[in-house]
């Protein structure tokens, strides 16, 4: 079904690359004007750039809750409203508990667990002020079952799922849905963090035995965005192959 994000304005943070830019690619091909948002600047100036007009790029700290208001401020401005936030910005580094530093604990925090909730804050008002709209937290597979030397990553996915659910009871009575959208084991620059044994072992594991595609993760996000899950909040949408059955 085409253009099913016609007239709707996405805000993708993590859009420079990988599941973010597929995102902002199938967003734009279903009707939909979107806001890149990523510290990438060079990757994502040329994204908005190949995309065209109804693409903005937009240098975006998520951690930062200044940096939510500005991203916030050019979206309404350059595009009028705001339907969709993707939260998919996040960092990858395995370490075991002993091994996991502050600072490598504070930097997982940081990007995929108070960036989410920046977001979710942010995004509310002017979504509220406009009788809805859709939220889809990017969490994983490690935020519905436990893997070891993920002691940060994982706390974080975790907790991604939980204030999901929260998000979504509060949220309802605006007309804003909130989900979450649990990756498996995908083909991006973060599995270069695995061993190849572990890659392999992961690919092995899954019964449809092989690694996840950037597009095929953009079209789940899709419809959590779209009008086709209308009556889905709350809810926790894995997509890993099958590897967590």
């Amino acid at each position: 079904m085409a253009g099913q994000l016609e007239g709707k304005v996405a805000v993708i943070t993590g859009g420079a690359r990988g599941m973010g830019a597929a995102e902002a690619k199938l967003f734009v091909a279903e009707g939909a004007q979107v806001a890149i948002a990523d510290l990438a600047e060079q990757e994502g100036e040329a994204l908005a750039a190949a995309i065209g007009d109804a693409a903005l790029f937009v240098r975006h700290d998520v951690g930062d809750e200044d940096s939510w208001a500005r991203l916030v401020g050019a979206v309404t401005d350059r595009f009028g409203r705001l339907d969709v936030l993707v939260n998919n910005a996040g960092v990858y580094k395995r370490a075991s508990i002993e091994e996991t530093t502050l600072e490598l604990y504070d930097l997982h925090y940081r990007v995929n667990q108070l960036g989410v909730f920046l977001g979710m804050r942010a995004v509310l008002a002017p979504m509220r002020a406009q009788g809805g709209g859709a939220i889809v937290n990017v969490s994983s597979i490690s935020g519905t079952r436990a893997f070891a030397d993920q002691a940060a990553y994982a706390s974080t996915k975790w907790a991604v799922r939980g204030i999901t659910k929260n998000a979504a009871v509060e949220f309802a009575a605006f007309g804003i849905r909130v989900n979450s959208l649990h990756p498996g084991f995908t083909d991006t620059t973060m599995i270069a963090e695995n061993t190849a044994e572990l890659n392999a072992a992961a690919i092995d594991g899954a019964p449809l035995k092989r690694a996840g595609r950037v597009e095929e993760l953009a079209r789940a996000a899709l419809y959590l965005a779209s009008d086709a899950s209308s009556f889905t909040t709350g809810a926790e949408l894995v997509v890993d192959g099958g590897l967590t059955v």
